[in-house]
């Protein structure tokens, strides 16, 4: 089985500028040249910027589970173990109902 091959750079900006659009963003507001006045990035910086985040951080944060003790804990096993919807079939399936 061969490996997946990696996004191109035009795929990945296809992926940036889509996500940024599902968030009311829009890439092209941002100015093309540098404003020194209120720094803010151009869109080639904002990019280039959003791009290396892409191909770079989502494996470090897809792997990112919150402590199980303190705080979040209790958030954690909510999300861990969702309440059933029917419980008692899934007991059943499980050998749950025999542990009783």
């Amino acid at each position: 089985m061969s490996q997946p091959q990696p996004p191109t750079t035009e795929q990945v900006d296809a992926y940036i500028r889509t996500r940024l659009a599902l968030a009311g963003f829009d890439l092209d507001s941002l100015p093309e040249q540098p404003d020194p006045e209120t720094g803010v990035p151009t869109r080639e910086q904002a990019l280039r910027s959003l791009r290396s985040f892409v191909t770079s951080a989502p494996a470090a944060i897809a792997g990112w589970t919150p402590p199980v003790d303190g705080r979040p804990a209790a958030a954690y096993a909510q999300q861990a173990a969702p309440p059933l919807l029917y419980p008692s079939i899934t007991e059943a399936w499980t050998g749950g109902v025999d542990e009783r």
